[in-house]
């Protein structure tokens, strides 16, 4: 029976750290987060060294090329911090770490570090096209470095780290049918506009369309002259108290069925889909968060376990689908709103990995009935 793995490398500038990760993506399944395991090889002239590892948690909500004047628009959090070695106890160890040890030989040590449940999702705000530097965002990288103290400044030559991502997958269960009804009177005027908006489903998956039922009953005297839908994608930074902004992703405007005169209906379906093939130029838009080399989409709906567990130093990102009526000048406008989650479904099985860093290789090593062999080796 032959088992294959494949594991990200990256290497310490200096030579003497390499570190190994089974994957770059850990879920947050909301009750908890993927322990992120990997080992650590340590050259023989760091073995009277002490080795630290760290998973941080960086957060920029500025442009680097507004940083003047000592202002920085970057705050690191370290969400785990721990000696990896000499380790100061042993632990449970998962196959992949077993295995990685005995090819690796004995300065290999395992690590795991456990993230808390209300860190926040990877999340990237697409820059300007005039915008350089890192873009605002959340971005997560383990990192480890030698010292003699875990809160010791750390030397780039003997510091390795490596980008990661935490990310969630859509419910498998669908909630309630979306649906809406408004009604909008008139001052001096009998009767009342109607509008009633409903979606097929609540959870929608990137690249799927979504289905807008939209229904328009006129028993006012106004008339509707046109009809828009559109897709806002909302975006809250927590850190500041006016940190929240729409942005209109998908969009369509039609007058096919109108005007809608006094007395009449209308029922039809409008099918939107959001893609940030549509939105490549526009800044601000929230993208899920991206590694080096990596295409990306638009940011997955953030779900919480409760309000109370928004981290200041997360972006939260949610959908609505908005259907606005147009009466004209006088006659003002009739607006719905409904709520829908829109994420990458659960994958069936491993997803594929992607290469790592310009410094990171990707490794596969194979385990057979009587002893692991390794495939190919690196640089």
């Amino acid at each position: 029976m032959v088992f294959n793995f494949r594991v990200f490398k990256k290497q310490a500038p200096n030579g003497k750290l390499t570190m190994y990760l089974g994957k770059r993506d850990f879920v947050d399944h909301i009750s908890g987060v993927e322990p992120i395991d990997g080992v650590v090889v340590i050259d023989e002239e760091y073995k009277e060294r002490k080795v630290f590892g760290q998973v941080v948690c960086s957060f920029r909500y500025g442009r680097e090329e507004d940083e003047v004047m000592g202002l920085n628009f970057q705050k690191d959090l370290f969400l785990a911090s721990e000696q990896v070695y000499p380790p100061p106890e042993k632990h449970e160890t998962s196959k992949l770490q077993d295995r990685l040890g005995k090819k690796l030989g004995e300065n290999c040590f395992p690590f795991r570090f456990t993230l808390p449940p209300s860190a926040p999702a990877s999340v990237t705000l697409q820059p300007g096209q005039e915008d350089d530097g890192q873009p605002c965002g959340v971005h997560y990288y383990v990192k480890l470095f030698v010292g003699e103290h875990e809160t010791d400044r750390s030397h780039k030559r003997s510091t390795v780290s490596m980008a990661i991502r935490k990310i969630q997958y859509a419910p498998s269960k669908q909630g309630q049918q979306p649906c809406t009804v408004v009604r909008k009177d008139f001052m001096l005027s009998p009767g009342e506009l109607e509008l009633e908006v409903s979606l097929d489903k609540q959870v929608y998956h990137h690249g799927e369309k979504i289905a807008v039922n939209v229904c328009v009953r006129n028993n006012s005297n106004k008339v509707v002259k046109k009809l828009k839908a559109m897709v806002q994608q909302g975006v809250d930074v927590v850190l500041f108290q006016n940190g929240q902004y729409r942005s209109t992703v998908a969009n369509i405007e039609t007058q096919e069925g109108c005007p809608i005169n006094p007395g009449s209906s209308l029922q039809k379906v409008i099918y939107l889909l959001p893609l940030l093939a549509s939105n490549k130029d526009r800044r601000g838009i929230a993208l899920d968060g991206q590694l080096k080399k990596l295409d990306t989409n638009l940011a997955s709906t953030t779900l919480l376990a409760s309000p109370d567990q928004r981290d200041a130093f997360g972006i939260i990102v949610s959908y609505a689908v908005k259907v606005k009526l147009y009466l004209g000048a006088l006659g003002g406008e009739l607006a719905a709103e409904l709520p829908f989650v829109l994420m990458h479904p659960k994958p069936n099985s491993k997803p594929k990995l992607v290469q790592a860093d310009s410094q990171a290789e990707v490794e596969m090593f194979r385990q057979d009935t009587i002893e692991p062999e390794l495939d190919a080796e690196l640089d």
